[in-house]
């Protein structure tokens, strides 16, 4: 019986269902765990830009994009995360990434 990775479990749920949002989320932080950060990114920017963004995603991929010393693009992400959070009624998220944009410190 083959063994399949967490992220091949993912994909292979996502062939069936390639609109899941937590499935394409999940194999965002998959690959951010494997180190695979622009393929993460993207997949994380692509949750960002859906009809109705993924809020989530702007907080992920501002703390990957801190994790790898690109600060200003984490800020940029933020702002805009946090404008979209708002935009949904998500005072939670809104106040997590404003917390850490101000962690970060001014740009």
């Amino acid at each position: 019986m083959e063994n399949k990775t967490r992220r091949q479990k993912i994909e292979t749920m996502l062939e069936d269902d390639p609109d899941d949002v937590f499935l394409r989320y999940s194999l965002a932080m998959e690959l951010r765990k494997e180190g695979e950060h622009e393929a993460s990114l993207a997949r994380l920017e692509a949750l960002a830009n859906d009809p109705t963004p993924y809020v989530p995603a702007f907080f992920m991929t501002a703390q990957q994009l801190a994790n790898l010393d690109r600060i200003e693009e984490a800020r940029s992400w933020l702002r805009n995360g946090i404008e979209q959070a708002r935009h949904q009624g998500d005072s939670h998220a809104a106040s997590e990434m404003g917390e850490f944009l101000t962690s970060l410190g001014a740009g």
